[in-house]
């Protein structure tokens, strides 16, 4: 565990370079992130630059400003920079693989039921539009190892199925699932996998071409910090003829032979903002610089923060760990007493709102498998500190109760 003075201080002195409010202990840096101003400033550099001749930028210079950015993410996650493409969003990059693939009735489409709720919909979708079915294998949690998600997942695989939608880094529980021994055992079944790797990047090392996924889609606003709408999609080269983008767009009739067709339609999606996804090489070299063994130092103390912070929470409510350590990245779940009445989607979880209301705690309560049960999930990013988990800690266990099943 991490010891409780020196990485406070850095923290703490880390936390200036964010514009998080300073009167909010900010522990859900897995929902959308949160960009340092370093960055900001350089996208708006960015912006303006853009912005002084709108046509010289987009029509004639884009394309060796978006081939820098990707190279810098090519890189970064161990893999061709021909074989990425930028989007939005993982949910965009979730739709883009599964609205390009053709499946037929009677067709199989694994998936956990741990699924971000948005991939799921878009699963759910293409199989109703194919007249396919979906397959949910159950994972546990708590649960005893990475064995038992290979397992549970291998156990839905018939003669039928033709794709597997599976996490890197299950959103609700924050488990990290045992991606490479997932894909390498259902390509030895001639299945492809679509990786939601939405919190990948930068929260865990990346090697895609190593990991050989037919697609894989993560977010660089969450774990990297950039500037939210910038998001990265890798599809294998042999897979690629069959993928189009979301937006059919100038790319799709062109002429030109320098630039693969995957290239010339994912480059162009009509016009857009592209500063997200340019100043991914400056969020790379920040958060390098923030502790002197770069990344591998950052990933390390966000593991052990997060650790340190579910120790705290499990001792605070009196439960056992529900999973092992190697299956914890900067993500940690603990369970918690059933909700006392179901809650509204609108409305949301009553002890959220109290813990925000009264003890300005931003922390979410996912109510996972489904209400009334629900857990509540902590991240640790540079700019936590160890007394904010322990100041969760103090609080949690009165409020768990007031607004717990009795």
């Amino acid at each position: 565990m991490i010891p409780a003075k020196s990485p406070a201080a850095a923290a703490t002195d880390l936390r200036r370079h964010w514009n998080l409010d300073p009167e909010v202990v900010f522990l859900n840096h897995g929902s959308f992130g949160a960009c340092p101003e370093p960055v900001l400033a350089k996208q708006g550099e960015w912006m303006r630059r853009l912005e002084r001749e709108p046509v010289l930028f987009l029509h004639r210079e884009i394309e060796q400003h978006l081939d820098a950015a990707r190279g810098a993410l090519a890189k970064f996650v161990g893999a061709s920079s021909d074989d990425l493409a930028f989007v939005s969003n993982a949910t965009a990059g979730v739709n883009t693989v599964l609205r390009s693939l053709k499946f037929a009735s009677g067709d199989e489409l694994i998936t956990t039921d741990q699924e971000y709720n948005a991939s799921r919909n878009a699963l759910d979708f293409v199989a109703e539009q194919a007249g396919a079915k979906v397959v949910v294998a159950a994972i546990p949690f708590p649960i005893a190892s990475p064995d038992v998600v290979l397992e549970r997942v291998l156990a839905k695989v018939t003669a039928r199925t033709r794709l597997a939608l599976v996490d890197y880094v299950s959103s609700p529980t924050g488990l990290v699932f045992p991606l490479e021994a997932i894909v390498r055992a259902l390509a030895q079944k001639g299945i492809d996998t679509l990786v939601d790797g939405a919190h990948g990047p930068g929260q865990l090392p990346l090697e895609l071409d190593r990991l050989g996924a037919a697609y894989y889609t993560g977010n660089c606003h969450k774990w990297m910090c950039t500037p939210k709408g910038s998001a990265l999609l890798h599809v294998r080269r042999d897979k690629q003829a069959g993928i189009r983008p979301l937006p059919i767009s100038h790319g799709a009739n062109s002429r030109r032979t320098d630039r693969s067709r995957f290239r010339l339609e994912f480059d162009w999606p009509g016009t857009f903002d592209p500063t997200p996804w340019l100043v991914i090489p400056d969020a790379i070299s920040f958060m390098a610089s923030l502790h002197p063994g770069g990344w591998d130092e950052l990933r390390r103390r966000n593991h052990e923060l997060a650790l340190h912070g579910r120790a705290r929470l499990l001792d605070a409510l009196q439960i056992a760990a529900p999973c092992p350590e190697s299956m914890v990245g900067s993500l940690a779940a603990v369970p918690l007493p059933d909700a006392k009445a179901t809650p509204s989607p609108l409305e949301g979880d009553p002890l959220q709102a109290a813990l925000f209301d009264r003890h300005k705690i931003e922390v979410p309560l996912p109510a996972w498998p489904a209400p009334p049960k629900r857990l509540l999930r902590i991240a640790a990013q540079a700019y936590n500190r160890p007394e904010e988990y322990e100041r969760l800690a103090q609080v949690l266990p009165a409020l768990a109760r007031e607004f717990g099943a009795k």
